[in-house]
């Protein structure tokens, strides 16, 4: 059944044909990924908190809004009440890693259960451990330029965006190099389940994907017991809090989700600001002529053109909001991109500012669930722009790039080809 739908999304037509449906906001349109902005302004400017009868959930797009949801405890991100989970964990009954993935992963926890494993994993993911990366991750882009500067031209997301993190997240958890390539295709099949209705061969993709994972890291984290390194896979096997250590279930989520969510946000974060500095060059001046507007720019990136453009919550208990009852079990469903550009938190939002003063977007999420590997992104993006804008000052590029990614959730470029 899943493998129809995502069929029929493939196909455009028979979106456009129930466009009804949708309220004038079908996320799905090809249209609405290449430009999401203008069903953005009509959601906040006519129906900001609109209620999906069909799907039983509550589209939010409002700054004030969203952020009133993420920090409610009253709406939380275990789904595993919602009807799509419960289908989905009884169509992977024979995959079992992939169940586990996806009941244990940090993105489904909540409560002192999440409060627990995220405690554990920040301690082996610290900011001074991530700091200590800088000259690695300098050295790591002055090899990626240096082979592009070989070529005199770069197709950006292959080039550096996509392989930068990627070599990151795996030096750090401990991966060796010669393995890097097969979890880079896990890691990118597991994303699936992200955005199902955009995939394509139904379930298959991420079953295969978790199971690779699962099972390579199986042999991972037992070398590291038997002789710990240092790195990441060590540190979070050595953590305890309360006497009380991660077990393999939480072991194996979180590697899983580290890998795909360490690489993933960065990669459409680096082609999405390249892709910005392309169509302002009046902006990519300034940064040029100034590198250090690039951390403050970092965060515009971020807020102009997210990598991640929406998450949820499951409404655990009848309330009212905002004059709205939202009843226990539906789902709000919170749309970064569109709060990120609302013009009552930031002036002229659709102007891309590197200067800019506010810094509070959502592009990372809010609360509890905010992401924990936000400081390596924004260190990798940081230098990977720097570098960039130093090495080839006059580099060029399309202003639409040709192809970008099949996704709800995840924003980004697939390709983007640059002239050095």
């Amino acid at each position: 059944m899943l493998r129809f739908v995502q069929w029929l999304v493939s196909l455009q037509w028979p979106l456009r044909l129930v466009g009804f449906l949708f309220g004038g906001f079908n996320p799905w349109l090809e249209e609405t990924r290449r430009d999401p902005l203008p069903a953005y302004r009509r959601l906040r400017e006519r129906e900001p908190i609109r209620r999906n009868r069909w799907q039983g959930s509550w589209l939010l797009s409002r700054y004030d809004d969203v952020t009133a949801v993420l920090r409610d405890p009253r709406f939380t991100t275990d789904r595993t009440s919602l009807l799509p989970f419960r289908l989905m964990r009884s169509a992977s009954r024979r995959h079992p890693d992939f169940v586990s993935l996806l009941d244990r992963n940090l993105l489904m926890l909540d409560g002192d259960e999440h409060r627990r494993v995220r405690s554990l994993v920040s301690k082996a993911f610290t900011p001074r451990r991530v700091e200590a990366l800088r000259p690695r991750i300098e050295a790591i882009v002055d090899e990626l330029l240096d082979a592009a500067a070989a070529r005199g031209t770069m197709e950006l997301v292959h080039d550096l965006a996509h392989p930068l993190p990627v070599v990151v997240i795996a030096e750090l958890l401990g991966v060796p190099l010669e393995d890097r390539e097969s979890f880079r295709v896990w890691s990118s099949e597991v994303v699936e389940i992200l955005d199902l209705m955009s995939g394509r061969d139904g379930l298959r993709p991420a079953w295969r994907g978790a199971e690779g994972l699962a099972d390579y890291f199986r042999g991972l984290l037992a070398e590291r017991r038997r002789a710990p390194k240092d790195d990441l896979l060590s540190a979070m096997i050595a953590a305890e809090e309360d006497g009380r250590a991660l077990g393999e279930a939480d072991l194996l989520a979180l590697c899983g989700l580290l890998l795909a969510a360490g690489h993933e946000t960065t990669t459409n974060l680096i082609g999405n600001a390249v892709l910005a500095l392309l169509r302002n060059p009046g902006e990519r001046k300034r940064l040029q002529e100034d590198p250090g507007l690039m951390p403050g720019a970092i965060e515009e990136f971020l807020r102009f053109d997210s990598p991640v453009q929406v998450t949820d919550r499951v409404i655990t208990e009848d309330l009212e909001f905002r004059g709205h009852l939202f009843r226990r079990g539906q789902l709000a469903v919170c749309l970064l991109g569109a709060a990120n550009h609302d013009p009552a938190r930031f002036p002229d939002p659709d102007r891309l500012d590197v200067t800019r003063a506010d810094r509070g977007h959502l592009a990372f999420g809010l609360g509890p669930h905010a992401c924990l590997g936000a400081p390596l992104a924004r260190l990798e993006a940081e230098l990977a722009l720097g570098g960039l804008l130093r090495r080839f000052p006059s580099f060029s590029g399309p202003s639409e790039p040709p192809g970008r990614r099949a996704s709800v959730v995840l924003r980004g470029p697939t390709a983007l080809p640059l002239t050095l």
